[in-house]
């Protein structure tokens, strides 16, 4: 037991807060001792929080007084202002979803498009129950474990690698023999039912918040600063894949050093110590497939840990090669998931959201009802025309459901419990924030609000994204802060965010903020004044630009000034650099005039001008792509015989190269096939290097191997 401390933490005197840090550091490094090396704990949960928490309060309040060795910053804790952030080696993407058997079936067709393949040859799937938990990343390093991270972004994730070697499911140490010099395990962090419902038990007893799934507590538990709350989650890890894999023989040529089927590496990766997620099926037949996952449907109440889906992979790891990946998820792989769970309840009123680009969108709020575990009182309604097409008004008892077990969703109104009460919704057409105008564009089912910049939710919205995780990814910066910043005069515009240095004083004098909180925060800011291109193009906010066209467009453009200038030119429609942005492989001539138009805004122009004068914006840069080809600008044309054209575009891509749909002065290849029409010519007119299929491919592998 701990003894009660003499005084409050307000009554310390700078001589007594002094001493008592150094008690505190010392008690707390006795007790870590105990815990995490001679697996003998002393103390209770509550207690050793105690200490930490005095040890927390004592430092708020006299920040100067601040030990090195803190135990806010001891070896087993990451920083106080954050987890470090490291890119992965390979991409970490997420997978796409399936709702129904004929979205399986769709996936297989595609299969079979991209890779061009005969009827007569199978595709064999390996399917798996879809855990409900956090991925992460564990590489080794001759057999041992030297570093975790978490998915991230899927570029870049959060190094905790300290908290992941609190999990008995890691190996520490890879067993067997011929295990690669480099190998990178992936898998997903998760807790048990019984023990989530431990956990919240403790919590219901303290009077803690409850938290609302396994998944969440998982997440939790991954991401504390003091890696003993990580230890007592109680959590577990089963491994699903690989990323970077170096084998141990330099010498040795051996294209998939752990197996060529899924189901071979699935054993090498047991044999090395590893939970792997059971059972799977292995099968080329969707009836065979579609049994097992309705099987696992059905017992999924049995399984000890939460599963939200059936993942299918396919078994040849040379079609996954080929396959790839697009730039949020790979080709190779799908989730079927569960299907939603579902419950009546009320709408209670409906209320417009207005969001960063103007959209306003319909949120029905609802009497709370509990769907899968989580309490519901909002559900999206989408946009008017949804609104009107399910005849949904206030007063309804509607189905609702989470679809995919994430976003509420409205699925029907029960019109056998209509009342006459039950009021029509009519749609604004002024802004309820600003009183602006609102209209729609030919074509489009969202209503937009003409404010701009003179909206307030525009503007807190815009921020809000500004500081988004695929953004600038400020750490300890939220919603609710970015809120009060922005209605207090502090934060108006991205760039007032790089200011806040100037404002220590005021900051000081808000209700919440501390001396080491402030601290942290403009740390954090500090951190970010260097961010990638594609990062800052995506944090801006453009129309349809999420994080893929924002990649495109970073590859393309290679720095913001070229960027800015070529927008500057493009807003000629009939010129050149528009054409050459609309010929970009995924962008088209719509988004093409969101960007043009976006950069042609003057308060646009403006805010980028003062962000510029703030940051340093990197220039792009391909990190996996290990071609020589790498940056080169090429166009395919005509039928390809030896690969589809879907296959032949991922792949240049994949290598780094830019692929477009038109040939100009900027094009470096053409890749014909048979019956190539104008553009090879054009290219031949331009001197452009022509190359068919065959020498295509030719060259992609000399350049792979220099």
């Amino acid at each position: 037991m701990i003894a009660a401390f003499s005084k409050p933490v307000r009554d310390l005197t700078v001589k007594d807060a002094r001493e008592e840090l150094r008690d505190l550091a010392s008690q707390i490094g006795y007790h870590d001792e105990l815990y995490y090396n001679k697996d003998a704990p002393i103390l209770s949960d509550s207690e050793y929080d105690e200490l930490r928490r005095r040890n927390k309060d004592i430092e708020e309040r006299f920040p100067d007084l601040i030990l090195k060795d803190s135990p806010a910053l001891r070896v087993g804790a990451v920083p106080r202002s954050g987890f470090r952030k490291i890119q992965h080696s390979e991409t970490m993407l997420s997978l796409d979803n399936a709702f129904s058997q004929k979205d399986v079936s769709d996936f297989v067709a595609r299969i079979r498009r991209f890779l061009g393949l005969s009827e007569d040859l199978s595709v064999v799937l390996v399917a798996e129950p879809k855990i409900d938990g956090l991925s992460a990343a564990l590489r080794y390093e001759d057999g041992k474990f030297v570093l975790g991270l978490t998915r991230g972004d899927g570029y870049e994730g959060e190094d905790v690698t300290a908290n992941l070697s609190t999990i008995p499911d890691i190996p520490k140490t890879l067993q067997g023999n011929d295990i690669p010099r480099v190998l990178e395990v992936r898998g997903e962090v998760y807790m048990t039912k019984d023990d989530f419902s431990e956990l919240n038990e403790k919590r219901r007893i303290s009077n803690e918040p409850l938290l609302a799934n396994p998944r969440n507590a998982a997440a939790g538990g991954l991401r504390q600063l003091d890696s003993r709350i990580s230890a007592s989650r109680k959590l577990h890890f089963f491994a699903y894949g690989w990323g970077e894999i170096i084998h141990a023989d330099a010498n040795k040529e051996e294209r998939y050093p752990l197996g060529s089927q899924l189901t071979e590496v699935r054993d090498r990766i047991s044999h090395f110590g590893f939970n792997l997620s059971e059972p799977i099926c292995v099968s080329n037949e969707l009836a065979e497939l579609t049994s097992y996952y309705n099987d696992i449907v059905f017992r999924r109440d049995e399984f000890p840990f939460e599963l939200d889906g059936i993942v299918y992979k396919v078994n040849c790891i040379g079609w996954q090669r080929r396959l790839g990946a697009s730039s949020r998820s790979p080709r190779w792989a799908v989730a079927h998931k569960f299907p939603a769970e579902r419950s009546h309840t009320l709408i209670r009123e409906i209320r417009i959201q207005v969001g960063r680009t103007g959209a306003l969108t319909p949120v029905a709020q609802l009497e709370p009802v509990l769907i899968g575990g989580v309490t519901v009182s909002r559900a999206t309604l989408h946009n008017e025309d949804e609104i009107k097409r399910k005849d949904i008004r206030v007063g309804d008892i509607v189905l609702i459901q989470r679809a995919g077990d994430v976003i509420p969703q409205v699925v029907e109104v029960d019109l056998s419990k209509r009342k006459s009460t039950a009021k029509i919704f009519d749609f604004p057409e002024i802004c309820p924030v600003c009183a602006s105008n609102t209209s729609r564009e030919f074509g489009e089912s969202v209503r937009r609000c003409a404010g701009g910049m003179k909206c307030s939710a525009q503007v807190v919205e815009r921020l809000r994204h500004f500081i988004s995780r695929d953004g600038f990814d400020i750490e300890g910066l939220g919603v609710k802060q970015v809120k009060s910043f922005w209605r207090d005069g502090l934060v108006l515009r991205p760039a007032d965010l790089f200011c806040l240095k100037d404002q220590r004083a005021v900051l000081e004098s808000r209700e919440g903020w501390g001396k080491t909180s402030i601290k942290n925060l403009l740390s954090a800011i500090e951190e970010r004044r260097n961010i990638s291109l594609e990062r800052f193009i995506y944090a801006l906010g453009i129309p349809r630009i999420g994080q893929k066209n924002a990649r495109l467009l970073a590859l393309n453009y290679m720095s913001l000034d070229l960027l800015l200038t070529a927008m500057e030119d493009a807003r000629d429609p009939n010129g050149r650099e528009f054409k050459s942005l609309v010929a970009i492989d995924g962008i088209g001539e719509r988004v093409a005039s969101d960007i043009v138009k976006f950069f042609a805004d003057p308060n646009n122009k403006m805010m980028v001008s003062n962000l510029v004068d703030e940051i340093q914006v990197s220039d792009f840069t391909e990190p996996t792509s290990k071609s020589g080809l790498a940056g080169k600008v090429v166009v395919f044309t005509g039928t390809l015989q030896l690969v589809t054209r879907a296959e032949a575009k991922a792949q240049a891509q994949t290598m780094g190269l830019k692929v477009t749909g038109s040939v100009s002065s900027k094009t470096d290849f053409i890749v014909f096939g048979e019956n190539a029409g104008s553009k090879l010519e054009k290219a031949k007119a331009l001197d452009v290097t022509v190359v068919s299929e065959k020498e295509w491919f030719q060259l992609l592998e000399t350049s792979n191997t220099n």
